[in-house]
C-alpha cells in the first residue's frame, strides 16, 4: 500500500496541513491513518478523494456537504457535474481523471479521458492546462518516491503515442521555408515536450527534422554536413548543470553556426547561458507559440 506523509499529501492536493487536520477534526474527511508509532499517513484512496474533492469545491460544493458523500457517491458527482452544464472547472476534472488512470494502470480511463479532453479543450489548451499540471503532480510523486517509476513510464508512454499520432497526421495549408532540428541531448529521455513542439511545427508549416532523444553529438555533425537547418531546439530537463549545458550549446554553435538555437530546461537558473552563448531561452510553452505563429 502507497503511504504519503502529510507533508507530501498537502503538496500533492494542495489542500494545507492546516486544512487538512480541520477537515479531519470537525468533519472525520480525509481521515489519516497511523503507523505504530502514531505518525499520520494517506493512501492512493485518499488521494483520489481529496483530489476529486477539490473539483467539487471549485463547482460550489461545500466541505460539510461532501464530508457525508462515499468515495463512490464523490466520483458519482464529479461525474454528474462534468457531464452537465455547470462544469467550472474542466482541466481540474481531466487532471485528476489522468492521475487516476496513472495509479491504476488504466489505458481505458486515460484512452478515454485524453480523447475528450482534447476535443472539449483543443489539443494546445489540453496540453497546457491538463498534461503538463498532470505530469507536475506526478513528478512530486516520483520525487517523493510515492509513485512506482512503471506508473509514471505507463502514463507517459500513453502520452508519446497519443502526441505522435497527432504530430503524424498533422499537416498545414501555408509552407514555410524554415527548417527546424528537434532532438534531445545524450542522456536525456524526456521526449513529450520535443513530440508536442514536432506537433506544432507541422501544423504551422515548417519542415521538421525530429532526431528524438538521447541524441550522439556525432550524429548531428553528420546532419549538419549534410543538411541546412534554419533553427534548433532542444530540451534538456535531466543535465541542466553549466557544463553540460555549455558543452551542447558549444557543439551546436560549431555545427549549425548560422542556425537560431532555442532550449527549454527544467531549471530556474539558466539565464547565465545568455551571457555566454546566443541563444534564446524559452520559459514556456506560449513564448514557443509566439516565434512560430
Amino acid at each position: 500500500m502507497t503511504k504519503y506523509s502529510i507533508d507530501q499529501f498537502s503538496q500533492i492536493t494542495g489542500i494545507t496541513k492546516f486544512v487538512l487536520r480541520t477537515w479531519e477534526n470537525r468533519y472525520g474527511f480525509l481521515k489519516a491513518q497511523r503507523t505504530d508509532t502514531k505518525i499520520r499517513f494517506y493512501t492512493d484512496e485518499l488521494l483520489v478523494r481529496a483530489l476529486n474533492s477539490n473539483y467539487l469545491l471549485e463547482n460550489g460544493y461545500k466541505i460539510s456537504a461532501i464530508s457525508k458523500l462515499s468515495h463512490d457517491e464523490i466520483s458519482s458527482k464529479v461525474d454528474e457535474i462534468k457531464n452537465s452544464a455547470e462544469d467550472n472547472s474542466v482541466e481540474s476534472y481531466y487532471i485528476v481523471k489522468l492521475i487516476k488512470s496513472a495509479l491504476d494502470f488504466d489505458s481505458n480511463l486515460f484512452n478515454s479521458t485524453y480523447d475528450k479532453g482534447v476535443q472539449e479543450l483543443g489539443i494546445l489548451e489540453f496540453y497546457k492546462s491538463v498534461l503538463l499540471v498532470a505530469f507536475s503532480k506526478i513528478g512530486i510523486f516520483w520525487l517523493t518516491n510515492r509513485i512506482a517509476p512503471s506508473q509514471e513510464h505507463f502514463l507517459s508512454e500513453l502520452v508519446k503515442q497519443k502526441i505522435g499520432a497527432a504530430a503524424d497526421s498533422a499537416s498545414s495549408d501555408e509552407i514555410k521555408k524554415e527548417s527546424w532540428l528537434l532532438f534531445l541531448p545524450e542522456n536525456e529521455f524526456h521526449e513529450i515536450g520535443l513530440l508536442f513542439a514536432k506537433f506544432l511545427l507541422i501544423k504551422n508549416g515548417f519542415e521538421v527534422v525530429y532526431l528524438g532523444a538521447n541524441v550522439p553529438y556525432g550524429s548531428l555533425l553528420e546532419l549538419a554536413e549534410k543538411k541546412h537547418i534554419d533553427n534548433v531546439l532542444f530540451f534538456s530537463v535531466s543535465n541542466t548543470s553549466k557544463s553540460n549545458l555549455d558543452f551542447t550549446i558549444n557543439y551546436l554553435n560549431k555545427s549549425f553556426s548560422k542556425a537560431k538555437h532555442f532550449l527549454v530546461a527544467n531549471s530556474l537558473d539558466i539565464n547565465f547561458l545568455t551571457k555566454d552563448h546566443n541563444i534564446t531561452i524559452l520559459d514556456n510553452l506560449d513564448d514557443f507559440v509566439k516565434i512560430i505563429s
